[in-house]
Parts: C-alpha cells; sequence; structure tokens
C-alpha cells in the first residue's frame, strides 16, 4: 500500500493471523522463509485474530507437550514471543455473523473454524495468513488476499 504522505514509506497494514501460520514460530521444523518473513512483519504491523485463535493456540501446544514434541519451559518461550506482538483480538461474533459463517462453511466445504478466519479477512478486507491449503485456495477463490506464512 502506498504512502498518502508521498514520503515513500508503505504503509503497515494487519494481517489476519491463523493458528496454522503461527506454530512454525515455535517450532523449527516446520519454520520456512515465509514464516520467518511473517513473524518479522508482525514484529511492525498489527495481527487480528478472531476470538477462537487463543484456544486453538492452546489446544495445539497442550497437543504437543502430550506428544512429548515440547515442553512447558519451550511453550513459556513461544508464549513469551506470542506477548510481544501486538495481536488484536476480534470478538465480533455474533448470531448474525453464525449466518455468514455457515453459508461460507457450507459452499466451500470449510469448518466453522476455517471459516470464521476466512469471514473476519474478508470483512476487515485485510490478508490471511494461513499454511491450510483448503483455506488458501477458498481464499484465493473469494479474493481474500493472502499473506506468505
Amino acid at each position: 500500500m502506498a504512502d498518502p504522505s508521498g514520503l515513500g514509506a508503505p504503509l503497515l497494514t494487519g494481517v489476519v493471523l491463523d493458528v496454522s501460520a503461527t506454530l512454525p514460530w515455535c517450532f523449527e521444523d516446520e519454520a520456512t522463509p515465509g514464516s520467518i518473513a511473517l513473524l518479522d512483519q508482525l514484529r511492525d504491523a498489527p495481527a487480528i485474530v478472531p476470538a477462537l485463535w487463543h484456544v486453538e493456540l492452546a489446544n495445539a501446544l497442550i497437543q504437543a507437550e502430550q506428544r512429548k514434541r515440547i515442553n512447558a519451559t519451550a511453550i513459556a518461550a513461544f508464549l513469551s514471543l506470542i506477548a510481544n506482538l501486538t495481536i488484536e483480538t476480534d470478538d465480533s461474533l455474533d448470531h448474525r455473523t453464525l449466518h455468514v459463517l455457515i453459508a461460507l462453511a457450507r459452499q466451500h466445504k470449510l469448518t466453522a473454524y476455517d471459516a470464521t478466519y476466512l469471514e473476519l479477512a474478508s470483512r476487515r478486507e485485510l490478508p490471511l495468513a494461513t499454511r491450510d491449503a483448503a483455506l488458501r485456495r477458498v481464499a484465493r477463490s473469494t479474493g481474500v488476499a493472502l499473506s506468505e506464512a
């Protein structure tokens, strides 16, 4: 996005962040140049997440701990990293939005969880950062911009 001041500096915009795009920052074997670039971007620009992101992230970390893939110390370090990012929680989900989520999920054969990220990115007109192949495909087909993940 161009800078309206004419000074040439790009404006920083937010990104809708899916848990699948967040976990590579925790697990080195999942890191890619795209996931590292996304983390660098989020040091200067906000991430927007639906309220369910927090529960999904906690669940992923607990499952990884139960599988002995991560320990409590590593979880604490990862949560400290997350705490140092600007992450805005969009909690505007209400009964009207449920109709939209159900329609998106039906039309595109998504889970309600994935439809939540798609709806948020569409409503906020922000790129979506996800590593989920099906969600990336649907985002492309519906005109939702994608961010590296």
